[in-house]
């Protein structure tokens, strides 16, 4: 079984994102928005920060205190659309529950919205023409090409139909050639779906839910689940861990090839935001 090691295929295309960035002369500013001190929120942030300075890109991290109103960040956000320096803009995600995500994202000028979750991107990205792949669904084709797994006239199942994940991953992977079908929590049979799967991504957010008996021998599994779950001593000692939507050692026996959690498609999801935004400094 082919293990599909994000951060390998991170590192292979670290060195041309680098020199990309430099060729273009000037070096591209990232503002990310946090709302709030979640500490994930700040780990995945400071995970981005690290990456940026690896490959000579600014962030200008903007955080706002958790009681911020959508009129503040109306105006924050507007300041940021309007400055010619910034060259990308994204809201880390989750946001406090008085806010509306698609509200806060729609303020996001299109051009800048390296994340890809305005409406007008996800309309372009239905049309097939994309102006920005939603980060982790651009991650998990790149995954995919750097492993050689060809798409295009696979039956592809992809669970979940998320706006930030299952829909525009879905998308991508049709505009690719793929067979795709689409399960969530409505649909009646998803293992017959998945079992006729060549290719499984799997974006439920239900830890270690799919087990072996959902999948084909030799099928490729994409685990795009991250989720923090108590460890076996936690009765004992605090212990948690991460784990994906994919329970791994079991679907390992049957998978051809199996991304891990962590170290799949989140390294992707990283350098694929920054591609995104490579690609808007081009066209600001």
């Amino acid at each position: 079984m082919i293990i599909l090691d994000g951060k390998v295929a991170r590192d292979a295309h670290t060195d041309k994102l680098k020199k990309d960035i430099k060729n273009i002369g000037f070096s591209p500013t990232l503002a990310i928005i946090q709302v709030g001190d979640n500490p994930d929120s700040t780990l995945y942030i400071e995970q981005k920060k690290k990456f940026a300075l690896k490959i000579g890109v600014t962030v200008q991290h903007v955080l706002l205190p958790e009681s911020a109103t959508f009129g503040e960040l109306e105006d924050e956000i507007g300041k940021l659309n309007i400055n010619n320096s910034i060259s990308g803009i994204i809201v880390q995600l989750p946001l406090p529950k008085h806010l509306d995500r698609e509200d806060v994202i729609g303020l996001i000028d299109p051009k800048k919205d390296v994340d890809g979750l305005t409406d007008e991107n996800q309309k372009l990205l239905t049309e097939s023409k994309p102006r920005f792949i939603p980060a982790t669904a651009r991650g998990i084709l790149s995954l995919l090409d750097f492993y050689k797994i060809d798409i295009e006239g696979k039956n592809i199942a992809v669970l979940g139909r998320s706006r930030l994940v299952g829909s525009p991953t879905a998308l991508a992977l049709l505009h690719r050639g793929g067979n795709v079908s689409v399960c969530h929590s409505k649909t009646t049979n998803t293992r017959e779906i998945t079992k006729g799967a060549d290719i499984v991504v799997v974006a439920i957010g239900k830890p270690e839910f799919i087990d072996a008996s959902y999948i084909k021998d030799g099928a490729v599994v994409v685990d795009v689940g991250i989720n923090t779950v108590l460890g076996p001593l936690d009765d004992e000692i605090p212990q948690r861990k991460v784990v994906g939507d994919v329970l791994f050692f079991e679907v390992a026996k049957v998978a051809g090839a199996l991304s891990p959690v962590p170290g799949g498609v989140g390294p992707m999801t990283v350098l694929s935001l920054f591609e995104n935004l490579l690609d808007a400094s081009k066209t600001a």
